[in-house]
């Protein structure tokens, strides 16, 4: 049984192997390391898309993998506490965030399941044309193929479900190939996947270096379809080496949030600052630019800045902590480098600042539009509060980014709403929620530079899938 302090082995076609070297998993709070995973290279990859392409030809029904999916839901349910205490060791997600996110991935297989036993096609209407009378035509769902799929360290166990659950769902073999920081996550989830009875060479995953495993996922044709979550630098350079793969990213934000004048003052502070730190702002839709209307912005700061103080930071695995660690040095120093930064072009620092490790809730006031914590993502625990004279002055500063991933209005007029929904040029837009909300079942997906797929059980299968044409002469 996989816990916080195990070696892990691989899973390749099956079998749990090791390879004579090793990654150490090491606690971004504490720097102990937490586990150690064999590491594997471009030929475990070779090895592990032959057995995906191998088990392709004898494909599961769908009432086998529904049901398999259902048993790793159960499973998952039986074994929160361990998952939920791995994500907290290997991640520094605060525990009580840390079961929300194992609880999410339930939900998850849970949704697979049941479009997997839906999965199907379209009836054509031929004969709403001259050509098509006499002839009856459907479509088919077929599965892609070889699905190669790359995850990221901030959602280690529930965006790895997005990609595991609805690939099987859809009939697509894996090759995973999870974050080095944060693989021990990903490795319970095969666990739990294999002891709910999936065949072997069904779901490969490899602990190592991109530049070898996640070379021959790109140069290998077997591998159809790619799925990756990460940064946008990276994700767009996979479809660029890629062009005849179908290449799904799901990238970065830099998260805009308006406050219009009517807004309920208070539910619009309580939100915002719950959900601009929570995992210390390392999620792609975590709250990083909010937009109040002036006349609201001095009753907004005196609400909002006293309860970010309020947040607990300190050690992740304790069930008071609100913000832990971000995941590593490198990361914390340039977060640092950015406020500094902010600071030095003259935004005001309300709260926190460049100090202290974990870096403490940082609220900044007047950041310039050019200043990096405002026009690129900063993945860290950092929100800018700037005031606006209108709603279009909003609309246009909210806009005024190269990301498109979700944004959020807080307003009392059901009509300010819906023209918000028009104008933000985002995949998703909240009114009256923060733009960190995401349920599992629903389209989650960004325009721009944000990437070019929706995630979500039912709209990661159709993706997954291949439609085929069936005409009949009657």
């Amino acid at each position: 049984m996989a816990t916080t302090t195990d070696t892990h082995k691989l899973l390749l076609d099956g079998d749990w192997i090791e390879t004579g070297d090793w990654v150490d998993v090491r606690s971004p709070y504490s720097g102990e390391v937490v586990g150690r995973i064999a590491k594997a290279g471009a030929d475990e990859a070779r090895r592990a898309v032959d057995a995906a392409a191998r088990v392709l030809e004898s494909p599961l029904p769908a009432h086998e993998r529904a049901a398999i999916l259902d048993r790793v839901a159960g499973l998952i349910r039986e074994r929160h506490e361990e998952m939920a205490q791995t994500i907290c060791a290997e991640a520094g997600k605060p525990i009580k965030t840390a079961r929300v996110e194992a609880s999410r991935a339930v939900s998850t297989y849970t949704f697979a399941a049941v479009e997997a036993r839906k999965l199907a096609g379209d009836a054509v209407p031929m004969d709403a044309s001259e050509a098509g009378e006499g002839k009856l035509a459907f479509t088919l769902r077929r599965p892609v193929g070889v699905v190669g799929a790359i995850s990221p360290f901030n959602f280690p166990c529930n965006l790895v479900a997005h990609k595991l659950a609805p690939a099987l769902a859809a009939g697509c073999p894996v090759v995973l190939k999870p974050a080095s920081q944060t693989p021990m996550s990903a490795l319970l989830l095969a666990e739990l996947e294999q002891e709910a009875g999936l065949p072997a060479g069904w779901l490969n995953v490899l602990v190592g270096p991109a530049s070898q495993i996640g070379d021959v996922l790109v140069e290998d044709e077997r591998v159809r379809l790619i799925t990756f979550t990460g940064s946008s630098g990276v994700g767009w350079g996979l479809q660029e080496r890629a062009p005849r793969k179908r290449v799904r990213l799901e990238l970065g934000n830099s998260t805009p949030v308006i406050v219009a004048a009517d807004a309920d003052v208070e539910t619009a502070a309580a939100k915002l600052a719950a959900n601009a730190f929570s995992f210390a702002g390392q999620s792609c839709i975590s709250v990083q630019r909010i937009y109040v209307e002036r006349p609201l912005l001095d009753d907004f700061l005196g609400r909002f800045v006293p309860k970010v103080e309020a947040l607990v930071v300190g050690d992740p695995a304790d069930d008071a902590t609100d913000v832990g660690p971000v995941i590593d040095h490198d990361n914390r120093n340039r977060i640092a480098e950015w406020i500094e930064e902010a600071e030095a072009a003259g935004a005001r620092v309300l709260t926190g600042g460049a100090g202290g490790d974990p870096l403490a809730p940082t609220v900044l006031a007047d950041a310039p539009e050019r200043s990096k914590v405002v026009c690129e993502e900063v993945f860290g625990p950092v929100c800018v509060v700037n005031g606006v004279d209108s709603l279009d002055e909003a609309y246009e500063r909210a806009n005024a980014t190269d990301f498109g991933l979700q944004a959020g209005i807080f307003t009392a007029s059901i009509s300010t709403a819906l023209a918000a929904a028009e104008a933000l040029e985002f995949g998703g837009v909240t009114v009256n929620e923060a733009p960190t909300y995401r349920a599992d079942q629903m389209p989650y997906g960004g325009v721009k530079g944000s990437g070019n797929t929706k995630e979500g059980p039912a709209y990661t299968i159709r993706e997954m899938t291949e439609e085929r044409l069936v005409v009949l002469q009657r």
